[in-house]
């Protein structure tokens, strides 16, 4: 799927759903960012640096259900390393995930320990949507031999 990303605003008037648990995490920043080759998901092509590190250590988080990384399966947006600072947009496949908190987790201690990353900030983003099209070719054949249709 190619799609220019444009990072929504920030809705401070939005309702949470009722059945999610929501941090208004107020230390997160929330300004404009693209992914690095522009299209939604974000695989951290051409990246170099401390960026590619933090894509390197990104792709080593996996899915908790499933054995492909976070990033083919397309929940990267866009990352950005500057100044130290590590910010990192991600998504979910749905807004109810019960896996929510732990891969957030997961995906902040993954890239604040790497080399040149002071902190990490991860915004949970929910546009665009994410869509089994977001899936790398490279996840859809690990989904496969998972035992997966895709």
């Amino acid at each position: 799927m190619s799609s220019e990303y444009e990072r929504p605003e920030r809705d401070d008037d939005a309702t949470a759903c009722a059945y999610t648990s929501y941090d208004n995490d107020e230390d997160v920043e929330y300004d404009e960012k693209e992914s690095v080759d522009g299209e939604v998901p974000a695989t951290g092509r051409g990246a170099e640096g401390v960026e590619r590190r933090v894509w390197q250590a990104l792709y080593e988080v996996e899915d908790p259900e499933m054995p492909i990384s976070i990033v083919d399966l397309g929940l990267i947006y866009g990352v950005s390393v500057e100044d130290g600072v590590a910010a990192v947009d991600m998504t979910l496949t749905y807004t109810g995930c019960p896996a929510r908190d732990m891969l957030i987790n997961e995906v902040k201690q993954s890239v604040s320990a790497v080399e040149g990353v002071d902190t990490a900030e991860i915004a949970v983003v929910w546009s665009p949507g994410w869509t089994v099209d977001m899936v790398t070719e490279q996840g859809k054949e690990s989904l496969r031999e998972f035992g997966l249709s895709v």
